[in-house]
């Protein structure tokens, strides 16, 4: 006597449907919420060759989105060693770089193009 398979209904493939959809929205949800908390938003300037504020505190064991607002009409280079970034502003405009999340410490950064005058340090805490 062969086995026969039942042939799924339109009732349970429409469920299966719906909680694949739920679920898979929930995994996107969780993941959106997660990644986006991680990150703190920070806010550092070049003016006049000179990063304002010359000082950042962030957290500790947090990543951070630093955006660096060039508001000088040349471009500035953003780096650091310690942080391990790189980063060319071009004058006028903005860049957008992600650091850590870092362990408590001193993290020294420089204007490559201005290094006398464009000096910084983030303060993890």
């Amino acid at each position: 006597m062969p086995l026969h398979k039942k042939e799924p209904t339109m009732k349970t493939l429409s469920l299966r449907s719906t909680s694949m959809a739920i679920g898979i929205a929930l995994l996107a949800a969780t993941i959106s919420s997660t990644s986006f908390a991680a990150d703190l938003d920070v806010s550092l300037v070049i003016k006049n060759h000179r990063f304002e504020p010359a000082e950042l505190k962030v957290p500790a064991h947090q990543r951070v989105r630093l955006t660096v607002h060039n508001q000088d009409n040349t471009p500035e280079e953003f780096e650091s060693h310690s942080l391990n970034r790189e980063k060319v502003v071009p004058g006028g405009s903005k860049a957008v770089l992600f650091i850590g999340p870092l362990k408590p410490g001193r993290f020294e950064f420089v204007g490559e193009y201005n290094e006398a005058t464009a000096k910084g340090v983030v303060i993890a805490e």
